[in-house]
């Protein structure tokens, strides 16, 4: 049952408060929101792939358009699982490449 307009604008309120009280609590919030449709789009480019190799190996022999299509398919979901998983990589580390950057930056600036 969806809340009336006076419960959601509480409701509303109640969550400015508490991310306005703890912005940790909210940066966690906001990477398990992101963390779950990440998730999502990787099943569902994997389903995309799984689809693609299906239709380039059934219609192959008949049609190489199509098989063609079935390939481009393929190679585009890989792509996006790909980078996906790259940016979940990157959103988990917190910047530890930057820092590592930093770091040798200086020790090459101090041993000039």
């Amino acid at each position: 049952m969806p809340l009336n307009e006076h419960e959601q604008r509480i409701f509303d309120e109640i969550e400015k408060q508490l991310f306005d009280s703890d912005p940790k609590f909210q940066e966690r919030v906001r990477k398990a929101a992101m963390g779950a449709r990440g998730k999502r789009l990787q099943r569902l480019a994997a389903f995309l792939f799984v689809m693609g190799l299906v239709v380039m190996l059934v219609s192959f022999t008949r049609s190489a358009l199509i098989a063609g299509l079935g390939f481009v398919l393929m190679v585009v979901s890989a792509g996006w699982v790909a980078m996906s998983i790259r940016s979940n990589r990157t959103e988990r580390s917190s910047g530890s490449v930057d820092d590592w950057l930093d770091g040798f930056r200086q020790r090459w600036r101090r041993d000039r």
